[in-house]
């Protein structure tokens, strides 16, 4: 099992559009065959502080996820909508309980 923590730091003044475009990611993320979990949340200090949590099978649907067309697109739009560079963190291992 592949988490990933990726962390991100938004305009305000491009929030909204930012939160469009991270829908149809997150649409097509969950409906990936190697996807357990994707999901978005906000920091409760800090609107434009947002981070996604992903939990995937392995590092082949990771890299598999990454090579998506959904992934990229939004990659691409995300850099001109992002305050700082992504930060992200990546575990491997076993639920432990």
């Amino acid at each position: 099992m592949i988490i990933i923590h990726a962390r991100m730091a938004v305009k305000p003044e491009k929030k909204e559009e930012f939160l469009k475009e991270i829908d149809a990611v997150i649409e097509g993320s969950q409906a990936e065959a190697g996807n357990n979990s994707y999901d978005l949340y906000q920091d409760p200090k800090d609107a434009n502080s947002l981070i996604m949590i992903e939990n995937w099978k392995d590092m082949d649907a990771v890299q598999a996820h990454n090579s998506s067309s959904h992934f990229q697109k939004f990659s691409e739009a995300a850099k001109e909508m992002l305050s700082a560079p992504l930060d992200v963190d990546v575990y491997q291992g076993e639920k432990i309980n």
